[in-house]
């Protein structure tokens, strides 16, 4: 049988902002916080907070709030970034390179152990202390070193079949930001980014309140 997360889409999506806006508030000097004032700072309602939190277990009182390091730390290890991860970048282009080049996944535990790319101009250069390799090593490099992650930043027309062949070399998590949704066996965990998607979505934010008024006068 096939697993069914526990957990909705919905909230495991606000997972990170709960740990970003903690993180802040920690920063700021907050040592705790009610789910009221959680919820104005990230345009959530406490409900939804309360909700949200109580999927992981009890960690606030009522009347007491939250304390805002040891939320944070347990959203932390919610999120699994207690570990340390292994990861490789698949496409050494504008995308691949900007992934290598942030500073704060190696903060987070994600580190970024090797970069692969087909194209010969490419080849051997550095990008952030990691030197490209063609992507003829790569099938190699993952019988010869663990891979967690792979990111996969190559044209939609070979996103497939990379995939496939990162599927076969054991890597179980792909973070996927070809413009295409991959079919992945169950087991093999996977975040399309579509960036144009969030550039539609500002776009009708934008519009949003021309398209309703022109929908009530033509009512």
């Amino acid at each position: 049988m096939a697993y069914k997360s526990r957990v909705s889409d919905a909230v495991v999506r606000r997972l990170p902002m709960y740990y970003r806006h903690l993180r802040e508030l920690e920063k700021a000097g907050v040592v705790r916080i009610s789910s009221q004032e959680l919820g104005e700072r990230m345009n959530l309602t406490a409900s939804q907070i309360r909700q949200d939190i109580n999927c992981f277990g009890g960690f606030g009182q009522q009347g007491y709030g939250y304390h805002v390091t040891n939320l944070k730390e347990r959203i932390a290890e919610i999120l699994g970034l207690t570990h340390q991860y292994h990861v490789i970048i698949i496409g050494a282009g504008n995308i691949g390179r900007a992934v290598a080049n942030y500073p704060g996944f190696a903060k987070e535990g994600f580190h970024i152990q090797a970069i692969f790319d087909v194209s010969p101009a490419l080849m051997g250069i550095d990008v952030h202390g990691t030197l490209v390799q063609p992507m003829d090593k790569l099938d190699g490099w993952l019988a010869a070193h663990q891979v967690d992650i792979a990111v996969l930043a190559v044209p939609s027309a070979h996103a497939q079949t990379t995939a496939d062949q990162l599927v076969r070399g054991g890597v179980r998590a792909i973070w996927n930001f070809a413009p295409v949704d991959l079919a992945l066996p169950e087991g093999v965990a996977v975040n399309n980014v579509h960036l144009s998607d969030s550039l539609h979505i500002l776009s009708y934010r934008m519009n949003e309140k021309t398209l309703f008024e022109t929908l009530d006068a033509n009512k």
